[in-house]
């Protein structure tokens, strides 16, 4: 501290007291002119000091840091689709005119129940070609078991019986290929000459897609007519970060959120996890099986997803607790009644205006959880 004296004109000497914390300056009569002006908090290092009148001490509050159950959850959105067994597309086998058709749309049908029949000049030839190979077949048959009864009885020829065989088999191959197309669509031995064709259901489910058009003329390469659906249960394909597969391994459940009933819980599980990484969304399509009875989740339609994982104890604090130098992340620790330091900390997941914190605090720590940035200058 120094101390000057001088003197204006027309007055008695005036004593200045200076120092780097305040200045006081009396009149000849003893009066204080100027009020202590003190800085609000000193610096040392990383350590904060806040001043015994700071007007900062009111505006701060503490929180005392505690480890607390959370169950870490991962959010992604996902897309509606049929399981792949349960949907069929049913287009005619034939090129044809569509005569009749025994569906409506919605109904309910089950593993070979009719959906329409087609008028077809090539299936009236496969099934001429059936019966030919059929007919074909029973005469080769006849004619091997004559020749085997002939040399069982000395007067048959090796030769002959031979070749009696391999025609029969020869035959036999012949009717099958002739029948596996009429046997697909549940038209084999049953059929009757130059009747159209019936074009079955090869699945149970109910009818999502009707397009069918009576007289409507047909070609081999035309669309599916039919799609039957068994919609009691679908898949959910979410989209998981491959930064995230770590997060699949504890899983304690999967819950579906649709926006158009945002009150409705739809749970599922994880059917498939794809080996492969879409290299453009740096992402891995996982597959999750619900249960859809009342029909809410629609072929096509966006959901959220959420995976929940093992409960486990995390520290948590206030996003306001949490500032920010350059690339990093501090805290304001209370060492001591208005002292306070910095500590760098690791965060995680910010949720509800919470930030975790993986590293750089322990449980019983006190910290500024409010009214940081009050001291955000202080260097």
């Amino acid at each position: 501290m120094t101390i000057k004296t001088t003197r204006l004109r027309g007055s008695m000497p005036i004593l200045l007291w200076l120092s780097t914390a305040s200045i006081i300056l009396y009149s000849c009569n003893g009066k204080k002119e100027h009020s202590e002006n003190t800085v609000p908090y000193l610096t040392k290092g990383d350590t904060i000091i806040l001043q015994k009148n700071s007007p900062i001490i009111s505006k701060l509050a503490v929180y005392n840091v505690k480890e607390e159950e959370y169950s870490p959850n991962l959010m992604t959105v996902g897309t509606v689709k049929a399981i792949p067994n349960t949907y069929a597309e049913i287009a005619s086998p034939f090129a044809g005119r569509i005569l009749k058709s025994y569906v409506k749309l919605g109904q309910k049908v089950a593993p070979g129940s009719p959906l329409f029949s087609v008028s077809s000049k090539d299936y009236f030839a496969a099934q001429k070609d059936y019966r030919d190979a059929q007919q074909e077949y029973r005469q080769s048959e006849l004619n091997m078991k004559r020749q085997q009864d002939l040399l069982q009885h000395g007067v048959g020829i090796q030769r002959e019986t031979e070749e009696a065989a391999t025609e029969f088999q020869i035959k036999k191959t012949a009717l099958a290929n002739a029948s596996a197309a009429l046997k697909i669509y549940k038209n084999g031995d049953k059929m009757s000459m130059n009747t159209p064709l019936v074009v079955v259901s090869p699945i149970k489910g109910e009818v999502v897609t009707n397009d069918i058009v009576m007289g409507q003329y047909l070609k081999e390469d035309a669309l599916p007519m039919v799609v039957i659906a068994e919609l009691s249960k679908v898949w959910i394909a979410g989209q998981v970060k491959e930064n995230d597969l770590h997060f699949l391994q504890n899983l304690t459940g999967v819950e579906v959120n649709v926006s158009a009933f945002p009150d409705r819980k739809i749970t599922g599980k994880i059917y498939h996890v794809n080996e492969i990484v879409n290299e453009a969304t740096r992402s891995v399509e996982v597959l999750v099986e619900c249960e859809n009875n009342d029909r809410l989740l629609k072929p096509g339609m966006f959901v959220n997803v959420k995976f929940s994982n093992t409960s486990e104890k995390k520290i948590f604090v206030p996003a306001k607790a949490v500032l920010q130098f350059n690339d990093k992340n501090y805290v304001l620790v209370q060492t001591s009644k208005n002292e306070y330091v910095k500590k760098y900390v690791q965060t995680g997941v910010t949720e509800n205006n919470r930030i975790q914190i993986l590293s750089g605090l322990k449980p019983g720590e006190t910290i500024i959880s409010d009214g940081a940035f009050y001291l955000l200058d202080a260097k």
